[in-house]
């Protein structure tokens, strides 16, 4: 195996001989495999619609699963991969049906065939087949030229996290067809050699446009189902009763299981980036969602030991589980762990089950945090905002966020937000919070210093706070008393920083390393036209931002 496609990738290089998510070779080679069969998919798809045809909707949800079942601690079992690739190929095959029949169609005469490449494979009959196939689809083949493949592994991993940010999106009703039509075209491209550096440096950026979009899709999708973030306290503590603990991303899952264990005696608990969930008005009014436990997802094999209850894991951010709670532990939606209960169809009745089988909590008060900082929350009291810079109270605005992990020196962001002077105001989204999200910053005339916007999921807010702030003073986002500290992990976080070079934000300070996959040269290119920078020290970076 070679894959570093996630931050915290073997020696700074790439993990060979197993990935330090978890995944063993096996498992990687099929992920590659998936890969490779989505481009085959994506060439007949985007094919189809250049000769008008319409793409039905399973391939499209397809792609958005497949893509999201390689994305970094999601999908770890050798079975459902299997069965995706075997879906892979039927549905390219589809697509391939689509697009020749209404070519004939409109042209009389027979489509050209395409006879090599992702586009005419073919699947091997067995899972060890498979294997030895994926072992031969791996990054490295992507492209011989080192820029290229940079600039196509850029645009691979956005891909990726722009279809789980339009998965969610599409699990909550909201989809669109310009945001498939892109994903078909850059998968396609990125099997074309005839492309240049350059044609992929406009697809990334084309990437970063196109998941705005997506991001304000899956905005509207979580605000019309549950409502506007409001500032909210969250407990740390435990009330007496049985628990669940739910974790990863999926608002939705979360809702289901809030209905099914009404009246049951249970109490639930979010963990990691399930936090925000206490912002909506339409999941807070569940009397049984009790509080927080834990914090960021690379602790959950301490915390998840601990913890005396269910644990249900949605989407990414799961880790091998250990024995002591692997009973303990199911999955949904597309996150899977060999040996580990999968729940189907949001039926939860084996995680409650399991859950009144537990002891649970004794009753344990602890410290509240706010959140439910949203755009319309922070927007609601921008004149008050706007005054406190025009009169000086606010000197200056941090966003402080992205993706943890366990990787030495992300001890830096926590340092940082602790050194922000006392008339700044650090907003934060994503897991990276909990590095500094139990603190005490205080408020600033009644606005809280520390705004917590939510998930990675609602970098969208984020943007719409910053466009609002630059159209209220009448100057550009990078013209704003506002800096971007950000820390990386996997594949949402590279989406989200095309999105923010797509509006020409610039500036931008990355960590705690770069990524693996960036070549020097395109490194340089990054730096010459959008000053991205690595972190340093807080100090020094602090020192430079402020003067």
């Amino acid at each position: 195996m070679f894959c570093h496609q996630c931050e915290q990738t073997a020696r700074g290089v790439a993990c060979e001989v197993s990935g330090v998510c978890g995944k063993n070779p096996d498992v990687a080679a099929l992920q590659d495999l998936l890969v490779y069969g989505m481009k085959g998919l994506s060439i007949y798809a985007d094919k189809a619609r250049h000769v008008g045809a319409a793409v039905d909707d399973e391939i499209n949800l397809f792609t958005l699963e497949g893509l999201f079942g390689t994305v970094t601690n999601v999908d770890f079992d050798p079975a459902r991969l299997e069965g995706l690739i075997k879906k892979c190929y039927e549905l390219k095959e589809r697509a391939r049906g689509i697009y020749e029949k209404v070519w004939k169609a409109k042209k009389g005469t027979e489509a050209p065939k395409v006879t090599e490449g992702p586009a005419a494979w073919v699947p091997a009959a067995d899972l060890a087949g498979l294997i030895r196939q994926g072992e031969g689809q791996g990054i490295n083949t992507f492209h011989a030229n080192e820029d290229i493949r940079s600039a196509i592994e850029i645009l691979t991993y956005g891909v990726k996290g722009m279809a789980a940010y339009a998965d969610h999106a599409y699990i909550l009703g909201k989809k669109d067809e310009e945001i498939f039509a892109f994903i078909h075209k850059a998968l396609a491209a990125t099997a074309d050699k005839s492309l240049g550096l350059m044609d992929f440096v406009g697809l990334c950026m084309e990437c970063g446009k196109a998941n705005l979009k997506t991001m304000e899709l899956l905005s509207q999708g979580h605000t019309e189902r549950f409502g506007h973030p409001i500032p909210t306290p969250v407990s740390l503590g435990t009330k007496a009763g049985k628990a669940i603990l739910i974790s990863g991303h999926d608002l939705l899952d979360l809702e289901e299981l809030l209905k099914q264990t009404e009246g049951k005696g249970i109490f639930i608990y979010t963990h990691g980036e399930m936090l925000p969930a206490h912002g909506y008005p339409g999941l807070k009014k569940y009397s049984h969602l009790a509080g927080n436990y834990g914090g960021a997802w690379q602790d959950q094999a301490k915390e998840f030991a601990q913890f005396p209850g269910a644990i249900l894991m949605t989407t990414n951010c799961i880790q091998r589980p250990a024995d002591s709670y692997t009973k303990n532990m199911f999955t949904s939606g597309l996150v899977a762990w060999p040996g580990v209960q999968h729940i189907s169809n949001r039926d939860f009745t084996p995680v409650i089950k399991r859950a009144l089988e537990l002891p649970g909590f004794p009753e344990a008060p602890g410290k509240q945090i706010l959140v439910g900082f949203g755009h319309q929350a922070v927007l609601s009291v921008a004149d008050k905002v706007i005054e406190a810079v025009k009169g000086g109270a606010i000197r200056h605005f941090f966003l402080i966020g992205g993706c943890d992990g366990a990787k030495s020196g992300r001890n830096y962001y926590t340092e940082f937000a602790e050194k922000a002077p006392k008339d700044t105001v650090v907003l934060t989204l994503a897991c990276g919070k909990y590095r500094f999200n139990k603190l005490d910053f205080g408020d600033i005339g009644g606005i809280p210093r520390l705004l917590d916007v939510g998930q990675c999921n609602d970098a969208y807010s984020a943007i719409q706070i910053a466009l609002a702030l630059a159209g209220a003073f009448k100057v550009g986002v990078n013209d704003l008393p506002l800096s971007m500290i950000l820390s990386w992990y996997e594949q949402k976080a590279v989406v989200i920083l095309l999105t923010l070079l797509s509006l020409g934000i610039k500036n931008i300070k990355l960590g705690p390393s770069l990524p693996a996959f960036i070549s020097p040269n395109v490194l340089k290119f990054l730096v010459e036209q959008f000053n991205i920078a690595p972190i340093s020290t807080p100090e020094a970076d602090m020192k430079a931002i402020l003067g």
